[in-house]
C-alpha cells in the first residue's frame, strides 16, 4: 500500500489531480459548516433526531441539513435532475438523437440538466423551509416572505456551487464528482457516529453490535465482489497480407463488469425512496381530512420495514438495469469491432455480435442487480432483527463509501498506468 502512495506522489500529474480533488473536498466541508442566519440549530437537531426520513437525508447530504448550511440540499436536486433528463432521453426521440451526437450532444444534455437543477432546488428548498416551519420546534425564527426568498436563493446557489465542484472533480478523472462529494459528507460524519455509539454502549445489546458488525463485513465483501467481478469476451482480429508480410491475427478480450453501473443505482434509489415520505410530511397538518389521512398513511407505509425493504430492493435492481442501458452501447461496440476487423469467435460480425453482447450484458446485469439489491437491504434486514434504526443509516452509508472507494481507486490505478506508458 505504501508503495502505491509513493508511486502516486512521484507521478506529478496524478499527484496534482489528487491534491486538487482534496482541495475541492475541503472547500465542500468548509461550506457545509456555514449556517444560514435565523435558525435555531439546537431545535433543528432535536427535530432531525426524531425524524427517521429527514435523519437519513441529513446523513446522505453529509450533515449539511443538520447545520442548515448554505448547501443544506447537497447535490440532491442535481441527482434528481439527472434522473429526469436520462428518463427523457430514453422516451423523447429528439433527446435520444441528441445523446447519439457524441460530445456535442452530451454537452447539450449536461446543460439541460444544470438548468433543470435550478427550479428543482428552489422547489425543494421551499418545501424544506415549510416543513421545518410546521414542525412546531421553532426551528426558523422571524421568518418573513423576504427572508424566505433570501434563504431559497442562497440554498439554490449553494446547490449550484456543489454541482460546479462536482464537475471540476469529474474533469480530473479520479472519480465521479457527485459520488465523491457524497462520500466526503458520509466519511465526515463517521467520527461523530462512532463517538455516539461509544457513549451509548450497552453491554446488554451485544447481540446488536455483533449483528451490525456481521452485516458491515458482508456488505463490504459483497460490494467488492460484485465490483471486481467481470467476464472476458474473447475477440479475434483477422489476418491480412501486405505483400509478403502478415498483419493482425491478435487475440484479446472485452472486459464486461458484473456491475457496470457502480454506486449510481444506490444513490438514485436513496434519492427516490426518500421522496414520497418527504412530500407527505408537508400535508400531515393539512385542512382537508382526506389529505391528512393520505399523508399519514404514506409515512406509515414507508416506515413498514417489509414494504420499505422491497421498494429499496426494486429501485436498486431497476436503476442498475436503467443506468447500464444508458452507458452501455452494444451497437457501437459491434460497429467498432467490425471496422477494425475484429470478431467474437463463433459469432458473425454486425447485428449478431450486437445481439450477443446485449444478451451477455443482460445476464451479467441480472446477477449484478440481484446481488447489489440484496447487499443494499442486508443492513435493513439486520436493523429489523436488532430493533435499531442506526443500522439503516450505517448500512446505506457503508455501501456508498465502499463502492465509491473502489471506483476511485480503479481510476487512480488507470491514471498511474497511463503515466507509466507516457514515461516509457
Amino acid at each position: 500500500m505504501w508503495d502505491k502512495f509513493a508511486q502516486i506522489w512521484r507521478a506529478k500529474d496524478v499527484r496534482n489531480r489528487l491534491l486538487f480533488v482534496l482541495a475541492m473536498l475541503v472547500i465542500f466541508r468548509v461550506v457545509a459548516h456555514i449556517p444560514i442566519p435565523g435558525v435555531n440549530l439546537a431545535n433543528l437537531r432535536n427535530y432531525l433526531d426524531g425524524n427517521q426520513i429527514l435523519g437519513l437525508f441529513n446523513i446522505f447530504s453529509g450533515g449539511t441539513l443538520q447545520n442548515f448550511s448554505i448547501v443544506m440540499l447537497g447535490v440532491g436536486p442535481y441527482i434528481t435532475a439527472s434522473i429526469i433528463i436520462q428518463l427523457l432521453t430514453m422516451i423523447v426521440p429528439s433527446m435520444e438523437e441528441m445523446s447519439k451526437e457524441g460530445e456535442a450532444g452530451q454537452h447539450k444534455i449536461n446543460m439541460y440538466t444544470r438548468w433543470l437543477t435550478i427550479p428543482l432546488a428552489l422547489l425543494q428548498s421551499y418545501g424544506m423551509i415549510q416543513l421545518l416551519n410546521q414542525s412546531g420546534q421553532q426551528v426558523l425564527t422571524n421568518l418573513t416572505p423576504l427572508s424566505m426568498v433570501a434563504i431559497m436563493l442562497t440554498v439554490t446557489a449553494g446547490t449550484m456551487f456543489l454541482m460546479w465542484l462536482g464537475e471540476l472533480i469529474s474533469e480530473k478523472k479520479v472519480g465521479n464528482g457527485v459520488s465523491l462529494l457524497i462520500f466526503a459528507g458520509i466519511v465526515s460524519s463517521l467520527p461523530g457516529f462512532v463517538n455516539q455509539a461509544y457513549l451509548n454502549y450497552d453491554p446488554s445489546k451485544i447481540f446488536t453490535y455483533i449483528l451490525f458488525a456481521a452485516a458491515a463485513i458482508l456488505t463490504v465483501v459483497g460490494v467488492v465482489f460484485i465490483s471486481e467481478g467481470q467476464r472476458n469476451i474473447p475477440v479475434s482480429y483477422a489476418k491480412h497480407m501486405r505483400g509478403n508480410k502478415s498483419f493482425g491475427g491478435a487475440n484479446t478480450h472485452l472486459p464486461f463488469r458484473v456491475n457496470m453501473a457502480g454506486v449510481i443505482p444506490i444513490i438514485f434509489a436513496v434519492s427516490l425512496i426518500l421522496f414520497p415520505s418527504m412530500i407527505a410530511q408537508f400535508f400531515v397538518s393539512a385542512d382537508a381530512e382526506w389529505m391528512r389521512n393520505l399523508a399519514n398513511g404514506t409515512i406509515k407505509l414507508f416506515q413498514n420495514q417489509p414494504f420499505y425493504n422491497s421498494m429499496y430492493f426494486l429501485l436498486v435492481f431497476g436503476f442498475t438495469f436503467f443506468y447500464t442501458s444508458v452507458v452501455f452501447h452494444p451497437q457501437k461496440i459491434a460497429e467498432n469491432l467490425q471496422k477494425q476487423g475484429g470478431f467474437i469467435p463463433g459469432i458473425r460480425p454486425g447485428r449478431e455480435t450486437e445481439l450477443y453482447l446485449t444478451k451477455t450484458m443482460n445476464r451479467l446485469n441480472l446477477a449484478g442487480a440481484l446481488f447489489l439489491g440484496a447487499i443494499a437491504i442486508l443492513p435493513l434486514v439486520a436493523q429489523s432483527l436488532a430493533g435499531t434504526q442506526s443500522l439503516t443509516i450505517g448500512g446505506t452509508s457503508l455501501l456508498i463509501v465502499v463502492a465509491v472507494a473502489i471506483e476511485t481507486s480503479k481510476q487512480i490505478e488507470a491514471l498511474l498506468t497511463m503515466h507509466q506508458y507516457d514515461t516509457i
